[in-house]
């Protein structure tokens, strides 16, 4: 056991219980608990949201990509990045006009619908539990690594951990967890990446012809085509990667923290140079490791790669510096599973048992207190799932989430900004039509299936594409369409007119005239 390791985990771990302790001193009311009563700055809630998207899948899954395929690695962190120029120009202002707390306030600020909001919800929670399955299986390899702690114990405290920051301390706990986290994964892939980069005198040309030759691909290292043989699958994934983040929930709830959209904005900004960065230091952590601790032992330590990072730390730092990269890593998952919590929990409080259950009747209180049971359950739920992934690299998992929230949630809010005939039954049409394709195509594809056992089940994959993204992303668009077309619409006269101006504007311009005759 490693007991430098150990103390850092514990002082990973008592430095964000004392955050929640005092966050939950201050977290008293049902905006509190969802949005931090929108108190960030901009500079604050972009590192906030920097540390919730750079998540095991970005620290572990990436550097273990990289290292075993080489440029299919890298596909990822183009993707990952250039979906924040999507966010920025599309969605952060138009979210924040329009919503309060969830992705179903910017829907139903269009449509009063409590179906709008229950197929919303549903969307929002299986969205991050498809997420949270990722985190939890990065931890759980971590710490077996690390402290010798079977998977699935390992996978049980982080479960109890994730929950105790979110029942108890809500968005402020989760938030300046993030924002710490994110502080202590730049310094530490800086460092490694400083330290691979010297190895090979500063020179990107040297490191290129040298990681070639430590590999078992050779001259294919650097080529596309090691990890995904049909070009649609290369194409489908990074559809998902760059349209996806448009519609992940715990990203989305992010732009309620603060007090405008012009700060949600320059929220988007701060992340996106934030996140660039972090991205751009991946090459180094996968080349690094992919020289300096060799595939083989990569395999070894876990069949996914996921561990490339941490072994990459202790070959080149020994084991303090081992240490601290793990215990960054663990902080990582542990920020970004909070997010995750908080989202599914507050879509099922505030959108189905408020609007729907008690049909807007509910005290703060009472919204307080499912969100804290919902956050329970999500979590058990997480923890249950991620026992039987344990063999999957955690970055292929985020990219399947992603596809599921760039199909299920991305049309129904670019249409409901954009479209003036878009009216209700397009908008749930097109939200189950979403959820269940990319579910379904997911499900018969080779994730599940291989005739070599390399999968769940033993078997031929109906789907051939490992991301369903190419075909599960515009049937969520026709089925929007569709649906929209083939029932009545319900859009009071205007409404558009005013939701367009709200979106771009913060104006209401219903609540304006109202007042005006006052």
């Amino acid at each position: 056991m490693n007991y430098t390791a150990v103390a850092l985990f514990a002082a990973i771990v008592g430095l964000t219980l004392v955050i929640t302790y005092f966050a939950a001193r201050k977290t008293k009311t049902a905006n509190d608990f969802y949005t931090a009563d929108g108190g960030l700055t901009g500079a604050q809630n972009g590192i906030a949201i920097a540390g919730d998207y750079m998540s095991a899948a970005s620290f572990l899954g990436i550097a273990g990509m990289i290292a075993l395929a080489g440029f299919d690695g890298f596909f990822y962190s183009i993707g990952f990045l250039v979906a924040y120029l999507v966010v920025l120009y599309l969605v952060a202002e138009p979210l924040r006009n329009l919503g309060k707390y969830t992705m179903a306030d910017m829907i139903a600020a269009r449509f009063n619908a409590s179906k709008v909001r229950g197929v919303a919800a549903m969307n929002s929670i299986v969205i991050s539990i498809f997420y949270m399955i990722a985190q939890l299986v990065g931890a759980g390899a971590l710490i077996e690594l690390l402290l010798g702690i079977p998977y699935t114990t390992s996978v049980i405290i982080v479960g109890i951990l994730m929950t105790v920051y979110v029942v108890f301390g809500g968005m402020t706990a989760t938030s300046w967890v993030q924002i710490i986290k994110a502080i202590l994964l730049m310094a530490g892939t800086a460092v490694i990446s400083f330290m691979v980069f010297a190895k090979f005198d500063f020179s990107v040309m040297k490191m290129f012809s040298e990681v070639k030759q430590a590999t078992p691909l050779g001259d294919s290292f650097l080529n596309p085509g090691n990890k995904f043989k049909l070009p649609l699958d290369t194409i489908s994934l990074n559809l998902a990667l760059v349209l996806g983040t448009a519609g992940l929930p715990h990203i989305l709830i992010r732009f309620f923290t603060v007090k405008d959209a012009p700060t949600a904005r320059k929220s988007v900004v701060y992340a996106t140079w934030i996140i660039g960065a972090f991205y751009i230091l991946t090459i180094f952590l996968g080349f690094g490791a992919a020289a300096f601790v060799g595939a083989d032992d990569i395999i070894a330590a876990n069949a996914a790669g996921n561990m490339a990072a941490p072994l990459l730390a202790q070959a080149l730092g020994g084991d303090l510096l081992f240490a601290f990269v793990a215990a960054v890593a663990f902080a990582t998952i542990l920020a970004v599973v909070a997010g995750l919590v908080l989202s599914a929990a507050s879509a099922f409080a505030h959108d189905f048992y408020s609007h729907i259950l008690r049909k807007g009747q509910a005290t703060e209180k009472e919204q307080m207190t499912a969100a804290r049971l919902a956050s329970i359950a999500v979590a058990l739920v997480s923890m249950v799932l991620a026992l039987f992934a344990q063999s999957m690299n955690v970055a292929f998992l985020v990219s399947l989430a992603f596809a599921v929230a760039a199909s299920a949630n991305l049309p129904v809010i670019l249409l409901t900004i954009f479209w003036r005939r878009f009216n209700t039954g397009g908008a749930v049409t097109g939200m189950v039509v979403g959820l269940f394709s990319s579910l379904l195509l997911v499900a018969l594809s080779p994730n599940i299936w291989a005739v070599d056992g390399s999968a769940l089940f033993v078997g031929e994959a109906l789907f051939p594409l490992s991301n369903p993204g190419i075909v599960s992303i515009p049937l969520g668009f026709l089925g929007a369409i569709i649906g929209t077309l083939v029932t009545k619409s319900d859009e009071v006269a205007g409404n558009f007119e005013r939701i367009l101006v709200k979106a771009n504007t913060g104006i209401d311009t219903a609540t304006e005239v109202a007042a005006s005759k006052e």
